[in-house]
Order: structure tokens, then C-alpha cells, then sequence
């Protein structure tokens, strides 16, 4: 049946020959209505396919959905872009009856995570991009039982009662770039590192979980060194990236699965080693943008941030109305962007 043809209250009434205020009595649990009657009700409902209409449930509710994302604090572009893309949806929001609000909280600290987490029960729903921790777990699980509605963004939760998880499959993703990074490094032999975050954000744990599978089993000549942990800020990244190539002579490739990408960047060029380098880095930022322009990044795996936000937000409003989700729309490609095709 289309939108045109939905079925209404007032047809449920009609055919079941009784007022709308029964009909919404029944659908709703409300008493004063005797037994026979709700059975009757119920079974029109039933015949008829009624579905309640959400944007009219919306519309004609008296308050507006309270939404909060949860994003990491420094200098991370990519959350800065996502930050953008929430304010982006304001308008939409309002049609919605909705609103949401950006707030930034350090995610690699659990126990400040956790702990900024429990100051949100009261929202309607909550979209965080957590650390995969047991504070943070338990955090996720006490708004959910006192009612708010959580999806987890970018970096998943999954043991946590959290609705929804919005992003790539960053198993995938990882192996995605060792594929690549092995193609272009070719018939050399040679070491790779491996500059991530933090192998507590699940994200890019599974990242490198994903690129350390496919390496082993097909570029046996490439041997990965042990990870370097950067916590997303170009300024750790830098120094810790300068050690490893005065460490490593002979490094022909890199991964950097996480942010900190100006770090890594300034290392190779200051260095004099961006050349021989075969480097495979995350988002499209305007700085990994200007990375491939200027030949020193190979590849840049790319998940759309504004779609992320925009699919955060729909699922939220839908856990919180029990809206239908329409998961194809939802789900979130990985994207390979060379010099010659960038948008």
C-alpha cells in the first residue's frame, strides 16, 4: 500500500463501527474499553494493516527529541568534519520536531568518557563514537535502561546495549588497504608501519586486525612492525613517525589507520623519504586531499561523514518514535580515493 493509501485511524473506526477515541483507547492500552471491543479493534487492526503514521506521531507530539553527539575532543579534521555535518542537519531536525547538539569529551580516557556519559540521562538519544571499555559499556547500558536511545558512531560497542552501530566495516576497510599498499609496493621486500590511534578504539582495532590478515597470507615479502599508538594528534605523530624512519632504512610502506595525518606528512617530507614511501591513509580531509594531490599519500580510504550523520540521526529518531529502518539506506561503503578521482 503507498503513503497515499495508508490506512488511517478513522478507517479502523469506521470498519470496526466504533469512535476514534475507542480505537485510540485500544492501540494505546488505555482503559474503559471492554474486552470484546479491544478483541474486535484489534482484529480490524489487524485486517486492515493499519501502521501508525510517524511524522504525524511527530507532529503531534508537544516537545521536541532531544539528540546529543558524543565526539572526541583535538585536532582530528575528520571529527571536526562530522561536527560540521550535525549543525549541517539542524534544519532537517526541525521538520523532524528535533534538535541536536555537538558535545566533545576526551574517548580515550574511559573513565572521563564514562563519566560524561552519565550526565546525558534525560536525552531522548545519544550518539557517541566510544571506546570499546567496560566503564564505557556499563555507561551506554545505564542510558538505555533509564531510556535514552544510543547509537555508537564510527567506533562500535557491540557487547553494550547500544541500538545501532553507524560506519564502515573496518575489518574490511584494513584489509582494503593492504591490499592496496601491497600492489603498489610491488615485487620489493621491505618492512611496513603501522602509525593507529589506539588499539583500544575498536575501529582501529579491527582496521588492524583486517590489514595484518591479509599482509601475512599475501605479501609474505612485507614484514609489519609493531604499531605505533599516536592517539589521533599530529603532534605525537610526528616525533614518533621521525624515530621510525631514522629506526627503519629500509621502510617501503606505511598505514595510518587512524588521524594524525599532518604529523605523519611533515615527518616524510622533512625527511626526505615521502618518495619511497608507499603511504595508505584513512578520510578524506582537506589535508589527506592535499597528501594525494601532492603524490605523498598512494590511497585514502574514505567513509562519508555527512552520511554518518545523517543515517545517525534517522536511526535515533526511529529507535526513539519505533519508526521502520530502512537498513540499505543505512548502510555505510567504503570508499578508495586516488589522485585521479577525488570528488
Amino acid at each position: 500500500m503507498s503513503e497515499a493509501q495508508r490506512v488511517s485511524l478513522h478507517d479502523v473506526a469506521l470498519a470496526a463501527g466504533v469512535s476514534l477515541a475507542t480505537v485510540d483507547r485500544v492501540l494505546h492500552g488505555r482503559s474503559g474499553v471492554r474486552a470484546r471491543t479491544v478483541a474486535h479493534v484489534q482484529a480490524v487492526v489487524q485486517r486492515l494493516g493499519y501502521r501508525p503514521d510517524p511524522a504525524a506521531a511527530r507532529l503531534a507530539r508537544k516537545r521536541h527529541t532531544r539528540l546529543v553527539f558524543v565526539l572526541p575532543t583535538g585536532t582530528n579534521t575528520f571529527v571536526d568534519m562530522l561536527d560540521k555535518q550535525v549543525h549541517a542537519t539542524s534544519p532537517w531536525l526541525a521538520e523532524q520536531r528535533a534538535t541536536a547538539a555537538v558535545q566533545r569529551v576526551d574517548v580515550f580516557s574511559p573513565d572521563a568518557l564514562a563519566r560524561h556519559l552519565a550526565t546525558l540521562r534525560g536525552c531522548d538519544a545519544v550518539v557517541v563514537m566510544a571506546l570499546d571499555h567496560p566503564l564505557v559499556r556499563a555507561a551506554i547500558d545505564n542510558l538505555v535502561a533509564d531510556g535514552t536511545v544510543v547509537v555508537t558512531l564510527v567506533s562500535d560497542v557491540p557487547a553494550s546495549r547500544r541500538s545501532h552501530f553507524v560506519g564502515i566495516d573496518n575489518v574490511a576497510a584494513g584489509r582494503t588497504a593492504a591490499s592496496l599498499l601491497g600492489r603498489f609496493i610491488g615485487a620489493r621486500d621491505g618492512r611496513v608501519g603501522i602509525v593507529m590511534g589506539s588499539r583500544a578504539l575498536r575501529d582501529h582495532a579491527e582496521r588492524l586486525f583486517g590489514f595484518e590478515q591479509v599482509l601475512a597470507a599475501e605479501f609474505a615479502s612485507l614484514r609489519v612492525l609493531p604499531p605505533i599508538e599516536g592517539y589521533d594528534l599530529s603532534k605525537r605523530t610526528d616525533p614518533l613517525m621521525t624515530q621510525l624512519l631514522h629506526a627503519e632504512p629500509d621502510l617501503v610502506g606505511l598505514y595510518s589507520i587512524g588521524a594524525g595525518n599532518r604529523g605523519i606528512q611533515a615527518a616524510l617530507e622533512r625527511n626526505g623519504r615521502a618518495a619511497g614511501i608507499v603511504w595508505i591513509c584513512h578520510e578524506l580531509t582537506p589535508h589527506a586531499r592535499q597528501a594525494l594531490l601532492s603524490g605523498v599519500a598512494a590511497a585514502v580510504i574514505n567513509q562519508d561523514a555527512g552520511h554518518e550523520v545523517r543515517s545517525a540521526c534517522r536511526l535515533a529518531l526511529a529507535a526513539v518514535s519505533g519508526e521502520r529502518v530502512l537498513h540499505d539506506q543505512e548502510r555505510i561503503r567504503i570508499d578508495i580515493f586516488l589522485r585521479d578521482n577525488m570528488p
